[in-house]
């Protein structure tokens, strides 16, 4: 199973289902369901559903602050050249942090095995 990388606070508005865009510089053609991993450590906290990848423009980012959370737009350019929001459903954080195996120089996905 795949598992996202994802920073502090981020993952915590995604698994509080405050979040349900995760910004990014790139695109994805992975839908379906990922495990949620907070940077830094080597624990899944959670999972969801992929289930879209929307590019969007400065309009589109700066009138959908409710579904990324990021409220430091203090420019009138994105974060990115190009800027995606990968589109989260259904999310479950877990009880208890799971802990898994991360080999080196993964930075985006990892996946995951076992836990």
């Amino acid at each position: 199973m795949k598992g996202l990388i994802i920073k502090s606070p981020w993952i915590d508005y995604i698994l509080d289902k405050e979040k349900i865009w995760e910004i990014r510089g790139s695109s994805t053609t992975i839908r379906g369901p990922i495990l949620l991993i907070k940077s830094g450590t080597d624990k899944v906290y959670g999972e969801c559903n992929l289930v879209d990848c929307i590019e969007l423009d400065y309009t589109g980012y700066k009138n959908n602050v409710s579904k990324h959370h990021i409220t430091q737009i203090t420019s009138d350019i994105l974060p990115y050249k190009r800027t995606y929001a990968w589109v989260l459903k259904d999310v479950v954080r877990y009880d208890t942090p799971k802990k898994y195996t991360k080999k080196p120089g993964a930075i985006v996905w990892v996946n995951v095995e076992t836990f």
